[in-house]
């Protein structure tokens, strides 16, 4: 081993088996460490935890560090996920030796991974409208017999009560069983995607709170959705497909040993991102094209392909799903109108000067709209982690809270509404007898009903189809539309960060419905756009506004409607809510990953990288290995840092001069060390002793089951023994020269989804390695922390 003046070492990775709760204490006293971690990797920031952990979750503060972040609802240890194909003597032999027939049965598995990941992921996401809607269909049908009843105390109480009660065990769970489940799940995920993973963010305890806490989430009256924790299921169940089975439940095969690799899990998590928005929204085409635009960074024409197949499967699940129910399935009060789908296929399309003006001027309001309900999350987050970082008692009270808060604005807000008398050329019953409808009677006498009770005291994706509705003209007043949509957007910006899984779909889709309407009703005199229009553009508005995406949005509002006369004007305001909404702030997940301190690579490098080359950024000691090492000094090393990957140098009398053989993981000297693969002479292992190994071993392990180095049982006379590593070293990195732009670097390190970037000098006569780069190093934190001077927003 050899500890080189050079610089380089590995800072991303956190050492094996360090668990969340090892963070859950008061993160008011702990900081996101300084990312001085040069000589001890991981360890060496363990200790250093005095500084105020406020700067980077209240304040303008930075997260200096690439080593945990707050996944969930609690703050994590976090590493780089290996998508680089290893390329090591060991696979090779295994690769090349494989028949024609066993490539044909891996690509069978991949469809049939898909096939599996679509029919799960459909069937959660009708189980989870099927719950919501019986839940909450309950509680409001005993709310609404109460008031008719003239009890409206104790209306109010069964009201506020039942959802309090479906709150606290939602938050019950999210903070003793999986806290990594609390959020959307949408910005884990996306990072996942991008090369970074925490514990739990994907375990099967994740995977159950993630479904229940959402039902009872939402049938709690929160404003929240579904959406987003769906994206998350669909990801956990497609990372328990890609576990490669289980030794521990005798579920291993032969054939699921080639899927014990990031690449493939990668794929697989890809497509249940996109499973999760078809079963979500019964978009199939928008589930792709918002796994391609918001939360893959690879992609490729084979994943398209498989993606566009899981999604078709969760649409025929859902369909099926849905005719069951409509014709005679005992469903409960879930009908066909379930699951989300608005009908505006009526609406009036008639362009015009004014209203093409109006519907500008509608999405340039919703973008500065949308970028400040980002900015004020960005704040409520903020805000909440600390809360939550109090332990589980503060994140119960917080979310039963909000729940109260919740269940006041919606009961007593609709008192202040007047009475309206129910329209008569009217095809819907008026007033409404059943727990949902357009025309809720509310305190009304006989023949009147009240608006805003048929807005807060529905279902959210009732009150969509409400605000949606062609058929409704006026029956929405045009004050009671102003308090409707300001309280679910004040009320969607303080639910989000609460401990339970929330989506931000449905939130920006009903505050943007109502504000299309209103803005539909106060521009009726220039332009002939229907209002459920209207309503279906400001949704579409906000969603640009916010969010920040365009085609996946513009594709699932058009499945949702049903309607492809919709798309110039849905295109056209998209376009101008984002634009406008960018020159303010970034999307709301991108705003979220920055506060989680999640390390996620952009597609562009930073403009202030063009001024600086790789080895600016190195740091060390760097530790290097021998080809063939002594036990004792690869124990020293694994005990003394937490790097994740080694460069391995050959030296004479086994090459003519120091020259670089490759990179070793630590996962595989683990491997390696467990099985005492050693020899007493300092030469090349026999290639028949490597037949104890099997390229089973080297596969990722799941969660919790990795080699750890306590496992290890080396005895005293076996330190001094040696190790041949050209076996399992891989020989061919990624390398760069010292002098490369590290702009240029960023982007190769992002396109090739790699975890380790080795550094070589320029000149002869050195080491041939100078350090390595990893994801941390290409953070802006990281690099402004080196360089203070530098003017982060100057394009130069």
């Amino acid at each position: 081993m050899t500890p080189t003046s050079g610089e380089g070492a590995e800072k991303m990775d956190a050492e094996d088996g360090v668990n969340c709760s090892d963070y859950e204490h008061d993160i008011e006293n702990e900081d996101l460490w300084d990312g001085n971690e040069e000589s001890g990797g991981y360890w060496s920031g363990i200790y250093d935890r005095n500084k105020a952990h406020t700067k980077p979750l209240l304040m303008k503060g930075t997260n200096t560090t690439s080593q945990i972040a707050i996944i969930g609802a609690n703050l994590c240890p976090i590493e780089s996920l290996d998508y680089e194909i290893f390329d090591n003597e060991i696979l090779k032999n295994d690769w090349s030796s494989r028949k024609k027939v066993q490539i044909i049965h891996y690509v069978m598995l991949k469809w049939g991974f898909a096939l599996l990941i679509g029919l799960g992921t459909g069937l959660v996401g009708f189980f989870n409208s099927f719950a919501v809607e019986n839940i909450a269909g309950f509680k409001l049908f005993m709310t609404t017999s109460l008031m008719s009843k003239h009890r409206y105390l104790d209306a109010f109480l069964a009201y506020a009560g039942a959802n309090m009660c479906l709150a606290a065990a939602a938050a019950a769970l999210c903070a003793f069983i999986a806290p990594a489940a609390a959020g959307s799940g949408i910005p884990e995920v996306k990072a996942y995607l991008n090369g970074v993973d925490a514990q739990h963010i994907l375990a099967p305890s994740t995977l159950f709170v993630k479904i229940f806490g959402s039902i009872l989430g939402v049938s709690a009256g929160f404003v929240v959705g579904k959406e987003g924790p769906m994206v998350h299921t669909g990801a956990c169940i497609a990372s328990l497909l890609g576990q490669g089975g289980s030794r521990k439940y005798h579920l291993t095969c032969t054939w699921l040993r080639y899927f014990k690799n990031d690449r493939d899990r990668r794929d697989m998590i890809t497509c249940g991102a996109a499973a999760g928005v078809a079963a979500a929204f019964r978009a199939p085409v928008g589930g792709v094209l918002f796994a391609l635009e918001e939360a893959a960074t690879w992609w490729r024409s084979a994943l398209l392909w498989r993606t566009f197949f899981t999604t078709a499967v969760v649409a025929i699940v859902l369909r099926v799903a849905i005719q069951f129910c409509a014709t005679g399935g005992k469903c409960g009060l879930f009908g066909e109108g379930g699951l989300i789908m608005y009908d505006v296929s009526s609406a009036n399309i008639t362009y015009s000067a004014s209203g093409i003006f109006a519907v500008l001027l509608m999405g340039a309001i919703a973008g500065i709209l949308g970028s400040i309900y980002n900015y004020l999350v960005d704040k409520v987050v903020r805000t909440y982690s600390i809360i939550n970082g109090k332990g589980a008692f503060s994140k119960i009270s917080l979310v039963v809270t909000i729940a109260l808060l919740t269940s006041c604005c919606y009961y007593f807000l609709p008192w202040i509404a007047y009475c309206i008398p129910c329209p008569s050329n009217s095809t819907v019953i008026c007033p409404s007898v059943d727990e949902s409808g357009e025309y809720k009677n509310f305190q009304c006498p006989p023949g009147y009903y009240n608006d805003l009770a048929s807005l807060f005291l529905n279902t959210n994706d009732d009150a969509i189809r409400n605000l949606f509705s062609p058929r409704i003209i006026k029956e929405f007043h045009i004050t009671s539309l102003f308090i409707y949509f300001a309280t679910i957007y004040c009320l969607g910006i303080i639910t989000y960060g609460i401990a339970i899984p929330s989506g931000l779909f449905i939130p920006v889709i009903l505050a943007g419905a109502a504000y299309g309407r209103l803005f539909g009703r106060l521009f009726e005199t220039i332009t002939k756009l229907d209002r459920g229009l209207f309503a279906l553009l400001g949704a579409a508005s906000f969603l640009g506004g916010t969010m920040r995406m365009t085609v996946s949005i513009c594709v699932i509002l058009l499945e949702l409607t049903n309607d492809l006369l919709l798309l110039p004007l849905v295109m056209l305001v998209l376009l101008v809510s984002k634009t406008v909404a960018d020159s303010f702030n970034k999307g709301v997940y991108d705003q979220i990953l920055k506060i989680k301190g999640l390390p996620y690579l952009e597609a562009h490098a930073e403009p202030y990288m063009r001024n600086l080359v790789t080895r600016d950024v190195v740091s060390g000691p760097l530790i290097t290995f021998s080809g063939i090492e002594k036990v004792g000094n690869i124990l020293h090393a694994l005990h003394t840092t937490g790097h994740n990957g080694f460069p391995v140098i050959d030296e004479p009398p086994f090459s003519d001069a120091p020259e670089l053989c490759g990179l070793v993981l630590r996962s595989h000297l683990l491997v390696l060390l467990k099985e005492k693969i050693f020899s007493r002479d300092r030469g090349f292992a026999n290639p028949v002793i490597f037949q104890r190994i099997s390229t089973l071993d080297f596969g990722k392990a799941g969660s919790g089951k990795e080699i750890k180095l306590e496992d290890l049982d080396i005895q005293e006379e076996e330190i001094d023994m040696y190790v041949d590593l050209h076996p399992i070293t891989n020989a061919s990195p990624y390398t760069v020269v010292e002098t490369m732009s590290l702009a240029k670097a960023a982007i190769l390190f992002r396109q090739h989804g790699l975890r380790h970037m080795c550094v070589v000098p320029k000149s002869q006569g050195r080491p041939p390695v100078v350090g390595i780069l990893t994801r941390h190093d290409f953070m802006p934190e990281h690099v402004l922390g080196l360089y203070p001077d530098i003017k982060p927003h100057k394009w130069q």
